[in-house]
């Protein structure tokens, strides 16, 4: 579903991009599993038609990569600055306790048009305490979905309210693309994706071991194997920069630029992006060197990865003027060990030779086909 809501005429009509702003206000409501680029036509040509619009955003169930956070961020990125409501079923408990609301969930996508139409027309009126000028569409049900938010805000209101339903490339000529499509393969589909979208559904494969155990060289290979990018660790390269003379306050910075490193790199990855470390190796170092760890650093290293792997430390330690000693090395390890295990985070110990770790990591990636038939779970 993907429409945007006005009030005024009740028949359908064909917005053009010179027109002066018609409606006082907007509204959007969509899955955007994922917001692509014939979503973000809709919610622009809102924009020039509205003094305000509003984005509504809910799907149920949700999609592999799309949950409510991502669909925020993505909105919050793209178009700031417009109101919005982006919810599950615990955010929008939350928010009706927090306002004396009576708790209404969110229905499920296959449910009838009405359910959904009367659930809008509440969210609308109960939630963001406002009615709505325009409809904006790309859908046949747009003129029916604008007849009923007339009646809801009409019978609310208690005087004439007509909501517009306003047409937007309901043919898909301008951007032939569903949102299914692009769950199937986002790679063959990405240019139809603003870069913060596609790369949320870039698969993250982090490469964790103590000192001399392989990481990078492994980040390095795996990312020439598969054809994509891969980020290295920061932390080496600030204390490179500083001749090993790291502070505290260092650590949160290595951690802030690890991750900002990865979302950049995510937006030119294909299918993988291999990492050379995470924000838990920054903990680690901040506990080690210093005793203590900033409260955001400690956030940071909760970063979830879609494959985690252990580089054992199997083979001769290699000294190259920045690292310890081997024992620190095995110290490194058990903890590593220690904390995977206390946050219940799932990961492949590999061991062996250099050719031994990349065939072991490889193996235990799933294919693009079996990736493509985990995200092809349902239609739009």
């Amino acid at each position: 579903m993907a429409l945007v809501a006005a009030i005024g005429s009740k028949h359908c009509f064909y917005l053009t991009m010179n027109q002066a702003k018609q409606f006082k206000r907007g509204l959007v409501v969509g899955k955007f599993c994922p917001l692509h680029k014939g979503h973000e036509l809709l919610i622009n040509r809102a924009l020039q038609a509205c003094e305000r619009v509003t984005v509504i955003s809910y799907t149920k169930p949700g999609f592999e990569h799309c949950g409510r956070a991502a669909r925020e961020t993505w909105l919050k990125s793209l178009f700031p600055g417009i109101e919005m409501l982006v919810i599950d079923d615990e955010s929008l408990r939350n928010t009706c306790q927090q306002r004396g609301l009576l708790f209404q969930e969110i229905p499920d996508n296959d449910a009838g048009d009405e359910i959904h139409r009367q659930f809008v027309g509440w969210l609308c009126w109960e939630v963001l305490s406002h009615t709505v000028d325009a409809v904006f569409t790309s859908e046949n049900y747009g003129d029916g979905f604008a007849k009923t938010l007339s009646h809801y805000f009409s019978a609310r209101t208690g005087s004439s309210n007509q909501v517009t339903h306003v047409c937007v490339d309901k043919s898909r000529t301008a951007i032939p693309i569903s949102g299914s499509a692009i769950r199937q393969n986002p790679t063959y589909y990405r240019d139809f994706l603003s870069p913060i979208v596609y790369a949320s559904f870039i698969r993250r494969v982090c490469f964790l071991g103590g000192e001399s155990s392989g990481k990078t060289t492994l980040a390095a290979a795996m990312a020439s194997r598969f054809a994509t990018k891969w980020v290295p660790e920061y932390g080496r390269e600030l204390w490179l920069q500083k001749q090993g003379k790291l502070e505290t306050t260092d650590m949160v910075s290595i951690a802030r630029e690890q991750v900002a490193r990865e979302v950049a790199q995510s937006q030119q990855a294909t299918q993988w992006l291999f990492c050379d470390t995470s924000p838990l190796t920054t903990l680690f170092y901040s506990l080690a060197l210093f005793g203590n760890a900033d409260q955001e650093l400690r956030k940071l290293a909760n970063r979830e990865y879609d494959h985690v792997f252990l580089c054992a430390p199997d083979f001769p330690f290699v000294q190259d003027g920045t690292r310890q000693n081997s024992e620190f090395r095995e110290h490194q390890h058990a903890w590593y060990l220690d904390e995977l295990r206390k946050r219940s985070i799932r990961f492949e110990l590999i061991s062996g030779s250099f050719s031994d770790r990349i065939e072991a990591a490889s193996r235990l990636l799933p294919s693009r086909q079996e990736m493509q038939v985990t995200c092809h779970t349902s239609e739009d």
